[in-house]
């Protein structure tokens, strides 16, 4: 079985730990452990019945939910198959441009995404993996006949960058995409989401998920965020219904739950400075801030030997870099998860750690 580029690959983490894919603790995949919310599991439970229909086309009471929660108007908002599948969108339109600037290193999918449709790809690296995008280095090259596509907060770094470090892009570029995949963890009164902008800027598009806040990746739910225009010719390039009933139901209780959005922000901060002081602790391992729910972590062993020994010993899966190439091995990502596997995590990497250097 050929090694996963993205997290959360519990059948090739089982096959190396010689376990059932349940006995895995899986950190390499940032999904909130405290869900999936009670509400959503009660909205698929009460949508059961009308599997037996096709979903309405046109997804009204999903994007009135959706545009109440982001304060905008519905057709502004197109939900998809999850952010991957409207990524691949994202990607078509990029194409016809000159071409795409990415911001290295950055997540593997985009670049799947635009070359889909033979897209060119600029490759500009960050000025040091612990800066923010405004540290970013110079472009030096005209940009109004290009596109940028970037995440914030920035994965795989977790570095949140502010509105108005993204802000003048959107004068320069022709295409600004930026993947709020993980801007839902920062408290309202810390996110420097640029969806307020998005009824200035024709040329911004946002792409959010709740496959990770609310813990629903097998689901399937992102949405974009940008002029309608934009949208109507994203649908008309792909299959009709690419939401299905139960995941439209589960992302309008998601999106209405307070409580369950308070309580990820209340246990989040602890929990992750908790685990960014147990892994500081570690001889050889240097964690880095982060503005997400995961710790990029710096390490002066093998990440990919850590990696299987974790998972040989322990049953314990983090997610190596090899697939971020300027990264390499020499960096991991473990997601933040409960207290006690927080702990059990810290006790295997010291273990492990203490035995690689003897």
């Amino acid at each position: 079985m050929r090694q996963p580029r993205h997290g959360g690959n519990l059948a090739w983490a089982a096959a190396v730990a010689g376990c059932p894919p349940k006995a895995i603790l899986d950190f390499s995949a940032s999904i909130n452990p405290l869900g999936p919310p009670d509400s959503t599991l009660a909205a698929i439970s009460s949508e059961l019945g009308n599997i037996r229909h096709y979903p309405d086309p046109s997804y009204s009471e999903l994007k009135q939910a959706l545009g109440c929660f982001h304060q905008l108007p519905s057709e502004w908002i197109l939900p998809g198959n999850g952010s991957a599948e409207l990524l691949t969108w994202a990607g078509r339109d990029l194409a016809r441009l000159t071409a795409t600037v990415l911001i290295t290193p950055t997540f593997g999918d985009y670049y799947r995404a635009l070359r889909a449709f033979s897209a060119e790809v600029l490759e500009f690296p960050m000025s040091s993996i612990k800066s923010d995008l405004s540290s970013i280095v110079d472009f030096c090259l005209t940009t109004k006949d290009k596109g940028l596509l970037l995440n914030n907060p920035h994965n795989p770094t977790g570095k949140l960058s502010t509105r108005d470090a993204i802000l003048p892009y959107l004068k320069e570029f022709a295409l600004v995409v930026v993947d709020e995949a993980f801007m839902d963890f920062l408290h309202p009164s810390e996110e420097q989401s640029l969806i307020e902008a998005v009824q200035e800027f024709p040329n911004l598009v946002i792409l959010r998920s709740l496959t990770k806040f609310y813990s629903l990746p097998g689901l399937r739910f992102g949405y974009a965020i940008t002029n309608p225009q934009r949208l109507q010719e994203w649908q008309s390039w792909r299959d009709p219904w690419a939401v299905n009933s139960l995941a439209a139901a589960a992302a309008i209780a998601a999106v209405e739950d307070k409580q369950f959005q308070q309580h990820t922000w209340e246990w989040l901060t602890k929990a992750k400075n908790d685990l960014f002081e147990g892994l500081a602790e570690i001889r050889g391992l240097q964690p880095l801030e982060g503005a997400a729910n995961f710790l990029l972590v710096e390490s002066n062993h093998s990440t990919s030997d850590l990696q299987h020994k974790l998972l040989k010993h322990h049953q314990i899966f983090i997610r190596d870099c090899l697939s971020f190439p300027e990264l390499g091995d020499r960096y991991f990502r473990v997601a933040v998860r409960s207290k006690s596997d927080n702990q059990r995590l810290l006790n295997a990497v010291e273990e492990v750690m203490g035995n690689s250097e003897q």
